[in-house]
């Protein structure tokens, strides 16, 4: 399990050639006009690809699964291949279970004060919730086309920017792709597919946050 900001992480993005791109006077702008872009759903979930490149070895870490992101609870990240695992993230916990469901690793909020913050910007992240996201980050970019866009965010602290250099966004009604890049120099590329949203959580979906 490489979800990046489950340990301690949380490229530029390069234009695409020929894409009709349209750059708004000044960031308030930019950002006001992407919001407006963005579909208001409190549940998100799909398919992920996620490349992991560690500084000193040649190729890439690889991994695939699902996701889910629910306003007010928090992120399940279940990672199918290369090895099962379910990473939930709310206010309270952040638990890790094994294929079996043996819990491999547990930390609760009471113990690391950090962990709101952590579940509060992987939710901003994953869903461009961009009203969190400029309390944290200067933010810049592009409009592409009629329904997409593209966004920079660089840490405005410098403890942020400890952890992490920057992140890219890029999307259209939902967030397509997050590139991250982290200070001591390994970068992170997910990629989301088959999304869907939805105003509640099935039962199902509940239970994962319990």
């Amino acid at each position: 399990m490489c979800l990046w900001a489950a340990h301690g992480a949380a490229a530029s993005a390069q234009g695409t050639p020929g894409a009709s791109i349209v750059q708004p006077a000044n960031n308030t702008a930019l950002v006001a006009q992407v919001r407006a872009r963005l579909v208001n759903a409190p549940v998100i979930h799909g398919n992920f690809e996620q490349k992991k490149t560690i500084q000193g070895f040649r190729n890439p870490l690889v991994s695939t699964g699902t996701f889910l992101i629910a306003q007010g609870k928090g992120v399940s990240w279940h990672t199918r291949k290369p090895f099962e695992s379910v990473l939930t993230i709310t206010r309270e916990r952040m638990l890790s279970r094994q294929a079996d469901g043996q819990i491999s690793t547990r930390v609760e909020a009471s113990d690391e004060p950090g962990l709101r913050a952590v579940n509060e910007m992987l939710f901003a992240v994953m869903a461009a919730d961009l009203r969190t996201l400029e309390q944290r980050f200067a933010i810049s970019g592009e409009l592409r086309g009629k329904q997409g866009w593209w966004l920079q965010l660089t840490p405005r602290d410098s403890m942020l920017a400890q952890w992490i250099t920057r992140i890219s966004l890029s999307g259209d009604s939902v967030v397509r792709s997050v590139t991250l890049m982290e200070a001591h120099g390994d970068s992170s590329v997910i990629t989301f597919t088959d999304t869907v949203t939805a105003q509640s959580l099935n039962a199902e979906d509940v239970r994962r946050f319990e």
